[in-house]
């Protein structure tokens, strides 16, 4: 087990390695899916989502789900 003196070696060799197993493109989908966002979603969810009530939510759903298949 290795120990790095520096947080910028120790991107610098996680970077690699993440390419060199998972591929460029793959290692950057990997990466993104830890950046930090911008804003504040707690507030903002207020104004985005519907104020449902956990009935309406799932009655909602239903409306979006395929038809269930006749056995």
């Amino acid at each position: 087990m290795s120990t790095f003196a520096n947080p910028t070696e120790l991107r610098r060799r996680g970077l690699e390695i993440l390419v060199r197993e998972l591929g460029y493109l793959d290692a950057m989908r990997f990466l993104h899916q830890y950046e930090t966002g911008q804003g504040d979603y707690t507030r903002e969810r207020h104004q985005l989502l519907p104020a449902w009530t956990p009935e309406e939510m799932v009655r909602e759903a239903d409306k979006l789900a395929p038809p269930a298949a006749d056995s």
